[in-house]
């Protein structure tokens, strides 16, 4: 079959060998998949991985290795991880296999990814897409159950103000996710064309060089993934309120941390998320993520999808199966 690999370089692989599922397996044939900034760190030796990339993906179950053949011909997205399954584990058990310290995760540690016709997953990750969510709105499932994580992390008042910093592909589709769930947000950017795509679908949105910083948001989301982005989520947080920090940043000078302590600031990390209130909130119709994709690209030609997913002004780069 035809894959996207890294082995100390991007390569298209067109016989790379076919995936066979194991017990309690099902094999993916991919439809649409999408690059995520991950697969690109992972090709600069982001956590040392080796093989077929990607996570983010929709396609239809062509084979079943378990008695449930209820999945059998159906569309369906995967979560990321699976778990160890022990019945001892803790994580695996209230199903937070992306915590599981025994865990595989597709593309980017120990299990092949989603960038070739076909890929295995165990069933217990796998979800079936509605009918009425096309391909293109279903691809963007990973990072959006990713944004609806907060929710459920963290309890947001009907009357708490929250803004997210950030235009890029987290940030858009974090803001989109909260106002759809008629949290008052703002969304922060540099880019008014960004801007303006959350802004469509009824966001409220301000320009950073625009914005006056002062400490009067409950609930502010950083996902710039800079250095500079975290010290202004955390003058934008007002005292006893909560920074969600959504992108890893990795720090290359000082910064003062003295703010948390002096006004009692709470910080919450947030990752993945389950799929399954994502997929009800694509079902619903209340976002719209198409406004997001900058390209999409056939198999053939997916080395200049990640050419085009390194510009600047690019959103969402799908690869087509």
């Amino acid at each position: 079959m035809k894959a996207v690999v890294f082995d100390e370089g991007l390569k298209l692989d067109n016989n790379y060998p076919k995936p066979v599922p194991n017990k309690g397996e099902a094999l993916v044939r991919v439809t649409l998949a999408g690059i995520c900034n991950t697969d690109y760190e992972i090709t600069k030796g982001y956590m040392g991985y080796k093989g077929i990339l990607g996570h983010e993906a929709v396609g239809v179950v062509e084979e079943i290795n378990d008695e449930d053949q209820s999945l059998l011909g159906k569309r369906v997205v995967a979560e990321i991880s699976y778990g160890c399954k022990d019945p001892s584990c803790p994580y695996c058990a209230e199903k937070l296999y992306r915590h599981c310290p025994d865990r595989h995760t597709l593309g980017i540690w120990r299990k092949d990814g989603v960038f070739a016709e076909y890929f295995t997953m165990p069933l217990e990750t796998l979800f079936e897409v509605p009918d009425n969510v096309p391909d293109k709105q279903a691809v963007f499932v990973e990072p959006l159950a990713a944004a609806c994580e907060i929710t459920e992390q963290l309890h947001i008042k009907p009357f708490e103000k929250v803004i997210v910093l950030g235009d890029g592909k987290l940030g858009l589709i974090t803001a989109l996710t909260l106002n759809a769930q008629n949290i008052d947000v703002t969304l922060i950017g540099k880019h008014q064309n960004k801007l303006d795509i959350a802004a469509a679908q009824g966001v409220e949105t301000k320009l950073l060089q625009d914005l006056q910083v002062e400490k009067i948001y409950d609930v502010v989301v950083e996902a710039t993934g800079s250095i500079s982005g975290f010290e202004t989520a955390l003058a934008l947080t007002k005292p006893r309120g909560t920074l969600v920090l959504k992108s890893t940043v990795a720090a290359s000078k000082e910064f003062n941390l003295a703010p948390i302590v002096i006004d009692e600031i709470t910080v919450l990390g947030s990752r993945c998320g389950q799929f399954g209130p994502a997929l009800r909130l694509l079902k619903s119709g209340k976002v719209d993520f198409s406004p997001l994709i900058s390209a999409i690209y056939g198999v053939d030609n997916a080395l200049e999808g990640f050419e085009k997913n390194k510009e600047k002004e690019t959103l969402k780069v799908l690869l087509k199966f």
